[in-house]
């Protein structure tokens, strides 16, 4: 496949993702934001979004004071921000578009009617009539792509490519979000807690399973109460939870393997084999006790690493974001 037809592909899955990703963030906070709470609590709440997409400058360059409701309109319709949605599914849109002939007529008319669609529903105010639901329509969008793509694509290397973009960017934003709101709740990690905080680092960690979609995972994995290191534990070595690290890199890996030929992306191979060993062989006690945030930092420099290595390899290599 010439690299230039696979840069699309992998960017259009990635943009994809990153807009689901824009949205799950967007609504666990807005869902959170609705619980009695400070001021100071609320405004640290969406000060960690931007933080999550290391955006918090830009938005103080265009914003004097962090409020729920700039904050969504920065990271849904704000064109100057790359990481917001329309950016996001405008981009998807447009290397979708690059490479038609590659795509079946389903996939194609998905992420076109998905961009009208999306401009449509700003227009007409959907977003401030109910954000819950807009989020949740770019959700539903995301998975419908994946879906028909799924579908109706064949097993070759375009399909490895959108995967393999899938899943990268899948891995980065779940460490992100479990970075950042892993150190958002008040009361201590293991320390005495009030019954007030028992309630709302429950509806806290309800949130951040419902934003991953892993709510009723956890229930039938663990059956016992919502525990932050079992959050972790979830979302980072479960092999079986479809956003967790784990299962990320085991997309990642075999997508790799399927793209490569001998000797070609060795070393990129050898390096997400090793961070997939990792996963699969970790003890969320271990991560816990030399720290989850240092973890993680370390991970997202790995999976970054990785995207640069794949861009190297197979891409065309263009700066992109």
């Amino acid at each position: 496949m010439l690299s230039r037809t696979a840069d699309h592909l992998f960017w259009m899955a990635r943009y994809t993702e990153r807009a689901e990703n824009t949205a799950r963030m967007l609504d666990v906070n807005y869902q959170t934001s609705l619980l009695p709470q400070s001021r100071a609590v609320t405004e640290l709440s969406w000060q960690s979004v931007l933080s999550i997409s290391e955006l918090l400058s830009a938005y103080r360059e265009r914003h004097d004071a962090i409020s729920a409701p700039q904050v969504i309109d920065f990271m849904v319709r704000d064109a100057s921000n790359p990481s917001s949605i329309v950016s996001c599914l405008r981009a998807a849109r447009e290397n979708a578009r690059a490479v038609r002939g590659s795509l079946t007529t389903e996939v194609w008319e998905t992420q076109n009617q998905t961009w009208l669609e999306l401009r449509r529903k700003l227009i007409d105010g959907h977003l401030e009539r109910d954000p819950g639901e807009f989020f949740e329509w770019v959700k539903h969008q995301s998975h419908l792509s994946r879906g028909v793509t799924a579908g109706t694509m064949q097993m070759d290397e375009a399909l490895h490519f959108l995967r393999l973009g899938t899943f990268l960017e899948r891995a980065d934003n779940t460490a992100r979000l479990l970075d950042v709101k892993f150190h958002a709740v008040h009361s201590e990690f293991f320390g005495v807690a009030t019954e007030q905080d028992q309630d709302y680092d429950f509806y806290h960690w309800s949130a951040i399973l419902r934003s991953c979609s892993c709510f009723e995972i956890y229930r039938k994995v663990y059956r016992d109460v919502i525990r932050p290191d079992r959050v972790a534990e979830l979302l980072v070595l479960r092999a079986d939870m479809p956003r967790s690290l784990h299962a990320s890199l085991n997309e990642v890996v075999a997508r790799l393997e399927a793209v490569s030929s001998d000797g070609v992306a060795a070393e990129t191979r050898r390096l997400a084999g090793r961070l997939r060993a990792e996963l699969a062989y970790g003890r969320i006690d271990e991560i816990l006790a030399d720290g989850l945030h240092a973890y993680l930092a370390r991970f997202l420099d790995r999976v970054n690493d990785l995207g640069l290595r794949i861009t190297r390899d197979f891409l065309v290599p263009l700066a992109k974001g």
